[in-house]
């Protein structure tokens, strides 16, 4: 309550005025913590306005839920990736494999490399939905049957796997802060691990 106090200040100290309407409220919590009711109420209380808690918020395009499990954002990207894959597959016999290649990596690969460093770590169960939906894509443009093994087709169109994509994304947003080639508040958020003084106990 006191952060909601705070803002208020901050917005009434800008001339700015917080619009309660679009305030959504989500308490992050484990499974255990939010079944036990140990978080705060289900209300939040701002000025003359009550704001609800919802289960599931949209943060940048990215679906969080409570748990923080994102298997609600894998499934609504999954849907809308099978659904353009439905209607691209129309089109595989009237356009090259090159030109099909370009479409997909448009619609679909965009839409599955949005944000996806949050999936990082996540389980391969979470992250299977969306590698299904790479599959069906790479299926389409080289016109595989559903009994081919993918992996040699994503091998022959320089298509990375959704864990290994994510992997590499991550490596290679800290290699651009390390060298220096980000914004600086990204730079200066990380630290070399030669410089903390308990490396030496760090795996």
């Amino acid at each position: 309550m006191c952060c909601i106090i705070e803002l208020q200040s901050w917005c009434s100290s800008c001339h700015l005025q917080l619009n309660v309407t679009k305030t959504e409220l989500i308490w992050f919590g484990s499974c255990t913590t939010l079944r036990r009711g140990l978080l705060n109420g289900p209300s939040l209380t701002t000025g003359f306005a009550v704001i609800q808690a919802i289960n599931i918020i949209r943060y940048l395009g990215v679906l969080l839920d409570r748990e923080l499990t994102i298997k609600q954002h894998d499934n609504h990207v999954t849907s809308i990736c099978f659904y353009h894959i439905r209607q691209l597959r129309q089109l595989r016999r009237l356009v090259s494999q090159a030109a099909m290649k370009q479409l997909m990596s448009a619609v679909i690969l965009s839409r599955l490399d949005y944000c996806n460093s949050v999936l990082a770590r996540l389980p391969l169960s979470t992250l299977a939905p969306l590698q299904r939906a790479q599959n069906a894509t790479t299926r389409i443009i080289l016109g595989l049957s559903p009994r081919d093994h993918v992996r040699p087709a994503l091998r022959e169109l320089h298509w990375l796997p959704i864990i290994y994509h994510i992997k590499f994304k991550i490596f290679l947003l800290m290699y651009l802060a390390d060298m220096h080639w980000c914004p600086l508040y990204m730079s200066q958020t990380l630290s070399s691990v030669s410089n903390n003084p308990f490396s030496q106990w760090l795996r």
